[in-house]
């Protein structure tokens, strides 16, 4: 280090800057929108170092200067020294300890919402715009069991501004095996009111809409409408193919998932807005399957831990369909074997023949889904 440059304390800098002297923030731009110091100029480094007279031409006069942690803002200041800056400081801990610190701090975000998505905003993927796409963002959940539970408890701590919850059960006693939102004192209470209390406690700045109703035929459109994406944690046949072909008809994607025993599956479905080149779950599932070949989770039984496994991988679909990151599993089924923790994946394809998907099919009356449904299982 030359004898020009100085590094200093966070409180020691603000001193500095109230006494006159710049304090510029050499972060980079996804950065900057996270805060800064107050009164700092943002000027990435390498456009500082590019031209630092641009920004402060006096050569002579002290510089303040700060990164996210001390580094990056102690190279800038050896750069500007080599070009002839005489009274260099760099703030160490950068703005982490200005932060911690609680030194003021200018942003056109809410403390909040700094505070509670830090680990998001700092994910290039993500940032502060990808974060307001998820504050703007509305999903429906159907069923606030197993799998709707852990699906709505992460997308709400995600930050998903509005969550309809769809569910017409109570709470029993053994369901607290593996439905996370819901706790012993609230047995008898409507499965929707519990996860509505429980998510509001964990992110109260989101809206959960709490619908005590069975999906059906005459509900579904009116359920899925105005949301961007559909969660599917049904525990019915009927529902399942009711959400499919509503999702198809008004060109929603579907993210599905499924437990049995010790196993699971996950998918995405997008044959509405994919029509001929993204499957549907009757492509998958062209009739339902007889009672016994599929017992729900009271007759068959379920490993607690594994909902919770299908749901998070759930709400991570979710998540990268409405921030429009990664590769969903639109054409593929994850397939999960939890005794030997095998992960396998099938790809499908769109049925060409698919009563509802296939090009040029018209839409099924959503009164004999639920006939087929009845006559299939």
């Amino acid at each position: 280090m030359t004898q020009s440059i100085r590094e200093i304390t966070p409180a020691e800098a603000l001193q500095l800057q109230k006494k006159g002297a710049p304090l510029i923030d050499v972060r980079e731009a996804d950065e900057h929108a996270l805060g800064l110091p107050e009164a700092a100029a943002p000027v990435p480094r390498a456009r500082l170092e590019a031209d630092p007279a641009q920004y402060h031409p006096d050569q002579t006069q002290a510089l303040l200067l700060i990164c996210a942690g001390g580094r990056r803002s102690l190279l800038a200041a050896e750069s500007l020294a080599s070009q002839g800056y005489r009274q260099l400081y760099s703030v160490i801990g950068g703005f982490q300890r200005w932060q911690a610190e609680g030194l003021p701090i200018a942003s056109s975000e809410s403390p909040d919402f700094l505070q509670r998505y830090a680990r998001h905003l700092r994910l290039p993927q993500v940032g502060v715009s990808g974060q307001k796409k998820l504050a703007a963002a509305r999903v429906l959940i159907v069923g606030a069991g197993g799998l709707g539970s852990p699906a709505a408890y992460y997308l709400a701590a995600a930050g998903v501004g509005f969550l309809r919850v769809v569910d017409d059960d109570r709470v029993e006693l053994s369901n607290l095996q593996r439905q996370i939102l819901h706790t012993d004192d609230r047995v008898g209470q409507l499965k929707v009111d519990s996860a509505k209390q429980t998510l509001s406690a964990l992110n109260p700045k989101i809206e959960i809409e709490a619908i005590a109703t069975r999906l059906a035929a005459d509900n579904v459109e009116a359920l899925i409408g105005d949301v961007d994406v559909v969660v599917d944690g049904a525990d019915n046949f009927t529902a399942r193919y009711l959400l499919s072909d509503a999702c198809v008809q008004l060109a929603k994607p579907l993210v599905y998932g499924a437990v049995h025993r010790f196993e699971g599956q996950v998918s995405v479905f997008d044959a509405g807005r994919q029509r001929g080149s993204a499957p549907c779950y009757r492509c998958l599932f062209p009739d339902p399957p007889s009672a016994a070949e599929a017992p729900n989770c009271s007759e068959a039984g379920v490993l607690g831990v594994l909902p919770g496994l299908i749901g998070l991988l759930q709400a991570t679909e979710t998540l990268k369909l409405l921030l429009q990151i990664g590769e969903p599993l639109i054409g593929r089924l994850l397939h999960v074997e939890t005794l030997g923790m095998q992960f396998r994946e099938t790809r499908l394809k769109p049925d060409p023949a698919c009563r509802r998907c296939a090009p040029g099919r018209v839409a099924l009356p959503y009164d004999e889904v639920v006939a087929f449904c009845a006559d299939g299982h």
